[in-house]
């Protein structure tokens, strides 16, 4: 009989192991490793390179930056509130100062309540304001028959919704039931295909608003909302072990890690997970300091939900920067990459030659000091957007895609991605 109660047992936590997501620990100095990549950025200060991302993941992190830290948040607050909020030193100059976008500010509201602080006060209320005139735009934009599209992104939509429900800021049921409806009706698609990161960015958003009831009569459409994204981002893992791809996989594992899943094998699913992000933290496939600081807070076992209730007094290891060894002198390998733009008449294809470990950026640039090329950019979290090629610049609902010839979509931006030699990138002009 007792070991038929041992078996039972066994049994009962193996089953409640498979409703909940856990990622095996990881090893610190590759924890370490990563977020030292954060701190040279930490260093740059102004309006357009600040990211309250970086911030967010740290303080979530098992890793403290110090001094760097209480910077970094002075910095955003100063620069963040002169920008959003104005002030008589900057009338000057405030129709050339680019403000941060929905997406940044709701980030902005993330790292505030990182460091245990509540949005308030004169400044904090027009803050919250200015965000939730954001939503309504948007939602507007979408329209009562749910045709049109947001003006950004379901992505900054769910990421907005998120930073207000942190901050305990209730927004109308109709701004949810948007978030609610591309939810039900399969709308956080990219491309034809389900948009990982937007998903999890929904169903983070949900689970706080469920955990918060900042909008009971809505509560039963969350509660089956959160268990769709679960089904269809358990669904959209790759036989690697991704969640869609390896850098939409951190935060698909942030939102599971947010609640149980009976009758689905959750558990199985983000082991298989932890286990496909440790071969590519071994690979150093992770460089971008958004993708870094949406996965710094999975190593901890938190999510941006923790951000209901932040623990501010956590232990954390000192985040030490990086020794450079010294490189030897040697003339570096070059390499040659086709560029091919096909959308243009007549279509551009050239054989670019840049040193190796050169970045795709590093080629557009090459190719525009040898003429006949051109390119634009805008500043974005997670790095330099292509917004326009040859003069063409990517209209409402489209943008400039990059493919690996013959037809494989890139999954990093042009700061990130580090072509081989021989390789063929085409630059297309794609509606999504």
């Amino acid at each position: 009989m007792g070991h038929l109660r041992t078996l039972l047992f066994l049994l009962g936590a193996l089953g409640a192991l498979a409703d909940i997501c856990n990622i095996p620990e990881v090893e610190s100095t590759l924890v370490h490793r990563l977020g030292q990549h954060l701190l040279p950025w930490m260093d740059q200060l102004s309006l357009q390179q600040l990211n309250p991302s970086i911030y967010v993941g740290l303080r979530l992190s098992s890793l403290d930056a110090g001094a760097k830290e209480a910077l970094y948040l002075h910095s955003l607050k100063l620069n963040y509130q002169q920008s959003l909020l104005g002030s008589a030193s900057s009338d000057d100059n405030s129709d050339f100062q680019v403000k941060p976008s929905m997406g940044q500010l709701a980030l902005y509201l993330l790292a505030l309540r990182a460091n245990c602080e509540f949005v308030g006060g004169h400044k904090g209320d027009r803050l919250v304001s200015q965000l939730k005139r954001f939503l309504e735009d948007e939602k507007m934009a979408i329209g009562d028959n749910h045709k049109g599209h947001p003006h950004t992104s379901y992505y900054q939509y769910g990421l907005s919704i998120l930073a207000l429900c942190v901050h305990q800021k209730r927004v109308h049921d109709s701004v949810v039931g948007k978030l609610l409806y591309a939810t039900e009706h399969d709308h956080h698609l990219h491309q034809g295909h389900l948009s990982v990161d937007t998903m999890a960015m929904a169903g983070l958003a949900f689970t706080c608003l469920k955990r918060s009831n900042l909008n009971p009569d809505q509560r039963h459409r969350i509660t089956l909302a959160i268990r769709t994204v679960q089904e269809r981002i358990l669904k959209a893992q790759t036989p690697e072990g991704h969640f869609g791809n390896v850098y939409s996989t951190p935060l698909a594992l942030q939102f599971l890690m947010t609640s149980h899943a009976h009758g689905m094998e959750l558990g199985t699913a983000c082991l298989k997970a932890g286990a496909a992000l440790l071969a590519s933290l071994q690979a150093e496939a992770f460089q971008n300091v958004l993708m870094i600081s949406q996965l710094l807070p999975v190593l901890n076992h938190r999510s941006y939900v923790d951000l209901i209730s932040p623990n501010c007094l956590a232990p954390r290891v000192t985040l030490e920067q990086a020794t450079e060894t010294p490189s030897q002198s040697q003339d570096p390998e070059v390499i040659h990459v086709i560029l091919k733009v096909p959308s243009v008449w007549p279509p551009y294809s050239h054989s670019i030659s840049v040193p190796a470990g050169s970045s795709l950026e590093d080629v557009l640039k090459k190719a525009q000091e040898l003429g006949g090329f051109m390119y634009g950019t805008q500043p974005s979290l997670s790095g330099p957007y292509l917004t326009s090629v040859m003069g063409n610049e990517a209209g409402e609902r489209e943008f400039w895609q990059l493919v690996r010839a013959p037809d494989t979509p890139l999954q990093q931006g042009i700061a990130d991605y580090r072509p081989k030699d021989g390789e063929t990138i085409e630059l297309r002009l794609v509606i999504w």
